[in-house]
């Protein structure tokens, strides 16, 4: 059986500890690879090749640094399928979502930070009589980034790229449970040219080598996407450390729907944010919110629609669902769909497993659900679940479904739906989110900040919020 290798200091290695951990497709059940589960002593190996390198890295021009990470890019692309097969494979999502969304994604990413360092300007600023302040704006030197495992190449592209484009190293971790595709870019990396030691790729589990990479003294910044209480437990170890923290954490996202909508154009969109990539993404609007005039039409199109949604082999054309990640987070996402029967809700379709033919028979599938009857203050409607569930709820008022739209922990994202340009703006300026589209969802522009609010995070990342992240700021004053 093939065994991953971590990626250090330009080459494949075995791990130190000399333990592997499974890694099993999730539309079968079946273990098809080993994971190797590194600890400490891996991740000083990656930090003395880290330092190595930086001298190397951090002198060379930003026009130099970003010739390599578009050469990066274009490696990925001329990768393409054997990227989007191993997403899906690794992740359970259908290959037609891969090749959509997830890996030419992590392509634009590496694009986007490579050019956008060679356009990165200081400030300064004058001081009449006086002299002149300019801003130097520094690389860290090493960083450790850690990614979850809902949007793999994506999201871990989306923090290496501006941290190298920066002109720091980068010792990094991909979720043990989707590490294919980053296994695959240290290849990407040595044909692009990335000199040894800049990026260095460890697999294996939160608590051994996750946990030393936070704690690693000459690791200085932390980039982190992934649950909430893995993000506390982060910030309290680092941040004695005096290490600067950036934490994409967990969301229960509002999606807003008022009478004046553009009906058709809602229904389709609504049916994407409800079960994109499983509803396994931080974006995905779990809280359904209707005004009560068009609840009923809403509701028997929508349960129409979600009813006959295809859930099917990651490989199928046809699937609209695959698998969700991991056989523990299916049981928890079943769990859930138990507690709102608990408290109450009416499942309106779904809320099972989907047993498919043989191979996949021990796959984790689930039918996307849909449940009403729910008070927006029950656990359900209060927790994040990350699956194929969303709840819908009627309103009446602004004021009330603001109400209900703010009461949960988190601030990631939300959607409105509206015909009324004021509204939408007063809206936009009230509901408690990092991120709020207006008759739309995902629309991503690189450029923007990302992240959330409350509980859903500390920081943003993309733009020039990321570069900034990831560089120190000096201020140097010259006298007339």
């Amino acid at each position: 059986m093939e065994k991953i290798k971590n990626f250090v200091n330009g080459e494949y290695c075995d791990p130190t500890t000399g333990q592997y951990i499974d890694n099993i497709e999730p539309a079968t059940g079946k273990v098809y690879c080993l994971i190797p589960n590194s600890g400490a002593g891996d991740v000083q190996i990656a930090v003395d090749a880290a330092e190595k390198a930086f001298p190397i890295w951090s002198g060379m021009s930003s026009t130099e640094r970003s010739a390599i990470l578009i050469r990066l890019s274009e490696g990925i692309e001329a990768h393409m399928d054997e990227f989007v097969q191993a997403e899906s494979r690794d992740n359970g999502k259908p290959v037609s979502l891969a090749a959509q969304v997830d890996i030419p994604r992590a392509v634009s990413n590496f694009h986007f930070f490579a050019t956008a360092i060679v356009h990165y300007a200081s400030e300064s600023h004058q001081m009449e009589g006086l002299g002149v302040n300019y801003t130097l704006r520094k690389p860290i030197g090493i960083v450790g980034c850690i990614s979850p495992w809902n949007l793999p190449l994506y999201l871990f592209s989306w923090k290496i790229a501006p941290a190298l484009a920066a002109g720091n190293c980068v010792i990094a971790k991909p979720s043990e449970i989707t590490p294919y595709t980053a296994y695959l870019l240290g290849k990407v990396a040595q044909e692009a040219g990335l000199p040894p030691g800049v990026l260095n790729i460890l697999h294996g589990e939160g608590h051994t080598v996750g946990d030393a990479i936070v704690k690693h003294p000459k690791i200085k910044a932390i980039s982190f996407t992934g649950g909430t209480s893995t993000g506390k437990y982060i910030a309290q170890t680092a941040a004695p450390m005096f290490k600067k923290l950036s934490l994409e954490l967990g969301g229960k996202n509002p999606n807003i729907i008022f009478a004046d909508c553009d009906f058709d154009d809602m229904l389709s969109t609504t049916l994407r944010s409800s079960f994109a990539n499983q509803g396994q993404i931080c974006l995905c609007g779990s809280r359904i919110f209707i005004e009560r005039p068009l609840y009923e039409k809403f509701k028997e199109a929508f349960v129409d629609r979600v009813s006959k949604t295809v859930v099917a082999p990651p490989m199928d054309p046809k699937a609209k669902l695959g698998a969700v990640v991991s056989k523990p987070h299916m049981e928890k996402v079943l769990s859930y769909i138990e507690l709102a029967k608990e408290e109450g809700g009416t499942v309106l379709t779904g809320g099972e497993r989907v047993i498919l033919e043989e191979p996949y028979d021990e796959g984790y599938f689930l039918r996307p659900t849909v449940i009403e009857g729910l008070a927006f203050d029950c656990r359900t409607n209060q927790e994040e679940i990350f699956g194929p569930v969303v709840t819908i709820t009627p309103f009446d008022t602004e004021e009330e479904v603001l109400m209900m739209a703010n009461s949960t922990q988190y601030g990631l994202s939300a959607t409105l739906w509206t015909s009324d340009l004021k509204r939408a703006h007063r809206m936009a300026n009230e509901i408690d989110a990092g991120i709020v589209w207006v008759n739309a969802w995902l629309v991503r522009d690189l450029r923007t900040p990302f992240g959330g609010v409350k509980a859903s995070g500390v920081g943003r990342e993309g733009g020039w919020e990321a570069l900034r992240f990831f560089t120190e700021a000096k201020n140097v004053f010259i006298k007339y």
